[in-house]
């Protein structure tokens, strides 16, 4: 048997992972994958119950699985709540304690979607990228200060570092993703001002030699960003470092049309964690509206990455495109000529395409 670790979380983040959940039974019966499933708490649900974001129990759970299906956390009830117990904390901690150091954000525009996308159809028909961000270092991990005087001012200030272990750990995760796709590699940083970018660009130039069959070239963050707008189908694998990442993911995953249907890999030491890219959205928890696409392309992610059941991700994903493909849409998705399915709903048609 395969142990899940399902967390809910807050917000929509029950009504999604209900949906993954149901999605995996259907293609666990499909292809004898043996997957038992255990829930626990984290987020704003858990410091209700708990008084913490992240009890012990849940991480410990989470450590013995083979894959862990995280929804969403955060919500403005606990706005109020003091830093070191908010409900990100959660998933800050499932990332150190796991050993979460690479997030894998694929972007696939689908032909039946191009339409949504803010961009020009023929920009974004045919994108298809990942993005390899490092997850455990830079500047969220480093050291900070909040409040402190100098010179008759006050000021804050976060500490960005990396060390050549780090870039290089996720760096080969990097080339090895890009070996199986089409062979090309953008390193993003801001070496022309930053000392980490430096260091980080020489170290990826220096693992080069070992993936001669990589095309690799390098990227100023900026220049990427803008490149990501004009001319999203010239990437294959970007890599690049945390805060970066996490924003150049999240501009990457509206090219799409809509963050419902982003999906996204949480590469550990022990278990891996997936999860969609989307918030709890807690002004439409309960009504039966949000988009569960996300959340099952990634349990098919899971499948790929920590089962290994390749066949059985594929078949996950071919439902999902042919439910768009027949023009079944929730409501972020919605447009005249399609036909407006809730949660439940929508999880069924594709089962029923499994």
């Amino acid at each position: 048997m395969k142990k899940i670790v399902v967390i809910p979380g807050d917000g929509i983040g029950r009504e999604i992972t209900d949906g993954a959940v149901e999605v995996l039974k259907a293609v666990d019966k499909k292809f004898s994958l043996g997957l038992e499933y255990e829930t626990h708490d984290a987020g704003g649900t858990a410091y209700d119950k708990y008084g913490e974001p992240l009890p012990a129990s849940t991480l410990e759970a989470c450590k013995k699985a083979d894959a862990v299906l995280f929804g969403a956390v955060g919500g403005t009830k606990w706005d109020g709540v003091d830093a070191a117990h908010r409900p990100e904390r959660a998933i800050l901690g499932l990332r150190k304690g796991l050993g979460l150091y690479a997030n894998l954000r694929p972007v696939k525009v689908l032909d039946a979607l191009t339409d949504n996308s803010p961009l020009k159809a023929e920009l974004v028909g045919g994108v298809d990228l990942v993005i390899v961000r490092e997850l455990v270092g830079g500047i969220y991990f480093g050291d900070r200060c909040e409040s402190e005087i100098k010179d008759g001012a006050e000021r804050a200030w976060d500490l960005e570092n990396y060390s050549v272990p780090e870039v290089e750990r996720i760096t080969r995760l990097a080339f090895e993703t890009a070996r199986l796709r089409r062979g090309k590699l953008t390193s993003v940083d801001k070496a022309n001002v930053l000392a980490t970018s430096r260091l980080w660009r020489r170290t990826v130039e220096r693992l080069r030699a070992e993936y001669a069959d990589v095309a690799l070239n390098h990227l100023y963050v900026d220049n990427c960003a803008m490149q990501l707008a004009v001319n999203p189908k010239q990437f294959d694998v970007i890599v690049t470092g945390n805060l970066f990442g996490d924003i150049l993911s999240d501009e990457a995953a509206v090219i799409g049309g809509s963050i419902g249907l982003m999906p996204s890999a949480s590469i550990g030491e022990q278990t891996s964690l997936y999860e969609p890219i989307h918030g709890s959205a807690p002004d439409i928890a309960g009504l039966n509206v949000a988009n569960p696409m996300g959340t099952i392309l990634s349990a098919a992610m899971l499948l790929r990455y920590s089962l290994r059941a390749e066949s059985a991700a594929r078949a996950i994903e071919a439902a999902v495109e042919r439910t768009l493909a027949d023009g079944y849409r929730t409501a972020d998705i919605y447009s005249e000529g399609t036909v407006k399915l809730g949660t439940v709903e929508i999880t069924g048609k594709i089962i029923e395409r499994l």
